[in-house]
């Protein structure tokens, strides 16, 4: 399912159920100790993707550990991402060569709780949403922005949170132009362009990919490591 909004040079590996977790290494395991089963079954699970993924890469098996921020530190050479839902789990990998960046955040596909929008849309993604229930209210557009902004932030993060650049406050700071399907592509997927506002030059824009199942929303950034040229 994942594979839908990602480009080749991309491994994936996605999971609906949870994994028995002897897969871990000890580091991960220690890392574990006295945690819930079912963050322990999420992080299990989720690591096993990712080593799937890193496989296809050829990448050997490896503790895939938190940094201070919480991100999952990658193997030297590669860029990837997690996210995990209530019966999904997901992780995806790259060579840095291809790609320079990667996010991917999965969500139910239901309505964010009463309230919840105004704390993450911006005052003009509140009025792109009015248009986009009426062009096509089987999608959950306002989870789907949540999204959107996580997967765009786990993009940036890896680069963004070097010291001296400003990080993002809140979801507001992240700034997401939702696009749905074009005239004779398929009604459950589109593209969106994310901007993380603070301390970033207007060139930096993350291009993502969206899919909408009758259970999930998928979302996916991948920044090209070499630009295209425009011609």
């Amino acid at each position: 399912m994942i594979e839908a909004v990602l480009p080749r040079a991309v491994a994936a590996a996605e999971h609906f159920a949870d994994t028995p977790d002897s897969g871990l290494f000890p580091a991960e395991r220690a890392l574990m100790a006295g945690v819930g089963a079912g963050r322990r079954r999420e992080f299990t699970t989720v690591r096993h993707c990712a080593r799937l993924a890193l496989r296809e890469l050829g990448v050997a098996p490896a503790p895939l550990l938190p940094d201070a921020g919480g991100a999952p530190r990658w193997p030297a050479g590669t860029v990837g991402s997690m996210t995990h839902c209530r019966g999904y789990r997901a992780a995806v990998a790259a060579p840095h060569t291809a790609v320079r960046a990667l996010g991917i955040d999965a969500e139910p596909n239901r309505p964010l709780r009463d309230g919840v929008l105004a704390s993450v849309a911006r005052a003009e993604e509140r009025e792109d949403q009015l248009a986009l229930l009426r062009l096509d209210a089987a999608v959950h557009w306002d989870r789907l922005l949540f999204c959107a902004k996580e997967a765009a932030f786990k993009a940036w993060y890896p680069e963004g949170a070097r010291p001296g650049l400003a990080r993002p406050r809140s979801l507001h700071d992240i700034h997401v132009t939702l696009r749905p399907a074009t005239p004779g592509d398929r009604p459950d997927r589109g593209t969106f362009q994310a901007r993380v506002l603070p301390g970033r030059p207007e060139t930096a824009r993350f291009p993502g990919r969206w899919l909408a199942t009758e259970d999930f929303l998928l979302t996916a950034v991948a920044v090209p490591a070499v630009p295209p040229r425009c011609l």
